[in-house]
């Protein structure tokens, strides 16, 4: 089949893009939706989407505010994020676009340091989030609800969405909007402190969903299973404007609760993911491989190696190999189940958000399923790096993206330049010029290296650990490997200024209970788990004590990003007196 992508020197801006898509696939499908009134997989053309997103705009030009003023998103996935977020370009206003799982708190601050005008939310539990905060919430004129909400609450700027509809402007003509104009403040999640708004125009965005489809064929009949949050600029970029600027499809998935059935009966060919949705399946086949005996062990075993041998081969990294005769049998033994339940005609996934671990991406590469790691920053649109197909190296984040320029700066920084570089921090230009130099390099705060243009990293530079025999560790890799262990939920590496390494620890109880009896030594359990695990690390990098938090590390509690990343400085503050413990007498 043919590619069919839109010339980016056609359209202006994001919402031109999708009009252009209507008019030359009017008639193709282009969402797949899940109807909780019918409980059947509904789908929606092109031009039918047009239609609506005219309709949606038409009620936001009645809400009266100005081009470039901001509104915000608060809903889950969905045919309804699509049309407010369209129609919100068709006035020429800024979409700021909120985490469903953030807390109250944190959308109060973001809304009002953004000035958030109008605001659309998906469902009642929405509004219990951030009624508490409503008095904070002054600038905000409209709330509209997708869902019917019943609160005993009175807020005279609450409307049910068909009410809001029916409303009419006196003017019904697009905003004329300019590929440099404002598209969206996107707040990252703030591991260290308040979120900063990431001020990204329709040029920036474009730019990178154009050289992205320009690294991987994407073909109309291709289907994207969409489940990350739309409010992450990866699902945004690459599983939302690439598939408008290529006329893939794209499927919301109903719940990551139900993902496993989604995939089955929506059959995806494209996956944009983060590493734990492949890490968890990993932990499981691993604890089923645990009860299988010996011989079968060391077959899948076998399997595995002769998988990723020819994988090897496919990428003109060896030669052939007898043994990859023996691939049909082995497929249709191990791996043939393993990959159906992703689907049958999945092609690749995409795979980016954070590191992912080398044994993760070499078992499933091995069972035939590609995973192309990526790499790429909110500040960039976000899409840095992406290994090729025909190039692919799970070790690395791959090469740059057509039109991306890179450089090594000092501490083994990684540089970036180009056209999706972010225009600033919104109100913050302190924090703009901190990274964002005189020359237009992009500082990533990101240790790489660079082999054959391919970019691996080897660190964060604010994260590296300095031990007080100075030392230099970056915690990640160690991290990664302690987290593939079942028995630990969460967990960060310690030690800065201190003697050795300490892990704090959040255990998966079930597990543990299940592996721990009542007269074990839990602190010497759990050091044996960890050390068989960092076996190749050398010994200043492995961890000598550890401790189990208190309590779990939730988004509600402040411990964990709406992404899930561990707000390493809020975690050590919280835990003071339990790590300062660890350390005593030493």
């Amino acid at each position: 089949m043919k590619t069919d992508y839109i010339n980016l020197e056609s359209v202006n801006s994001l919402r031109e893009l999708f009009r252009v898509r209507a008019k030359r696939s009017p008639e193709d499908i282009a969402y797949h939706y899940f109807s909780k009134k019918t409980a059947e997989w509904n789908s929606i053309s092109w031009q039918e989407c047009d239609v609506q997103i005219t309709i949606w705009a038409n009620a936001l030009r009645a809400e009266n505010l100005q081009p470039g003023e901001r509104v915000a998103i608060l809903v889950k996935n969905s045919l309804e994020w699509i049309f407010f977020e369209q129609a919100s370009f068709d006035c020429g206003l800024t979409v700021v676009p909120l985490y469903i799982e953030d807390r109250g708190e944190n959308l109060a601050y973001i809304m009002q340091d953004a000035e958030v005008r109008c605001l659309i939310i998906g469902t009642g539990s929405h509004w219990n989030n951030i009624q508490p905060v409503l008095d904070q919430l002054d600038a905000v004129k409209r709330i509209i609800s997708v869902e019917q909400i019943s609160t005993s609450t009175s807020d005279p700027r609450l409307i049910f969405l068909p009410e809001w509809l029916d409303q009419k402007a006196d003017n019904g003509h697009s905003t004329p909007v300019d590929r440099h104009d404002l598209a969206s403040i996107v707040y990252t999640s703030g591991t260290t402190g308040k979120p900063k708004g990431v001020m990204l125009s329709h040029e920036n965005i474009m730019q990178n969903a154009w050289a992205g489809i320009h690294c991987v064929d994407i073909f109309p009949d291709d289907l994207f299973l969409s489940f990350l949050p739309l409010s992450h600029m990866l699902e945004r970029t690459v599983g939302y404007y690439m598939p408008v600027m290529s006329g893939a499809r794209v499927s919301f998935a109903r719940s990551i609760a139900e993902l496993a059935e989604d995939f089955i009966t929506q059959n995806p060919s494209v996956l944009i993911t983060v590493p734990r949705i492949y890490e968890r399946v990993y932990l499981k086949i691993n604890e089923a491989l645990e009860h299988k005996s010996k011989p079968i062990r060391s077959l899948f075993e076998y399997a595995l190696e002769t998988g990723w041998q020819h994988f090897q081969y496919t990428q003109k990294q060896r030669g052939w190999n007898s043994r990859f005769l023996l691939l049909p049998f082995l497929d249709l033994l191990f791996f043939r189940k393993i990959r159906n339940k992703f689907g049958t005609r999945f092609r690749f996934a995409i795979c980016g958000g954070a590191p992912l671990e080398f044994d993760v991406a070499r078992m499933f590469i091995s069972m035939g399923t590609i995973l192309s790691q990526g790499y790429g920053l909110t500040e960039y649109s976000p899409v840095i790096s992406w290994n090729r197909l025909d190039n692919n190296d799970p070790r690395s984040v791959g090469e740059p993206l057509p039109g991306v320029d890179i450089k090594v700066g000092d501490n083994q920084e990684l540089l970036v330049k180009g056209k999706s570089i972010m225009q600033g921090y919104w109100k913050n230009e302190v924090a703009t010029r901190e990274i964002i130099d005189e020359d237009g390099w992009l500082h990533t705060g990101d240790k790489v290296s660079l082999v054959n243009n391919k970019i691996y990293i080897t660190g964060r530079i604010k994260d590296i650990i300095v031990l007080s025999t100075g030392e230099k560790i970056s915690p990640v890799e160690i991290e990664q490997q302690i987290i593939l262990d079942p028995l630990f939920e969460n967990v960060i590496v310690i030690g800065e200024k201190r003697p050795f390494l300490g892990a704090l620890v959040v255990l998966n109880q079930k597990i543990c209970n299940e592996q721990t009896g009542k007269n074990q030594d839990l602190t010497k359990v759990l050091l044996e788990h960890i050390q068989g695990r960092m076996s190749n690390f050398p010994g200043y990098a492995r961890i000598h004590n550890v401790a189990v938090s208190p309590e779990p590390w939730t988004i509600d509690n402040g411990l964990l990003t709406p992404t899930l990343k561990t707000r390493r400085e809020f975690i050590i503050e919280r835990n003071r007196d339990l790590i300062e413990e660890m350390y005593r007498g030493h």
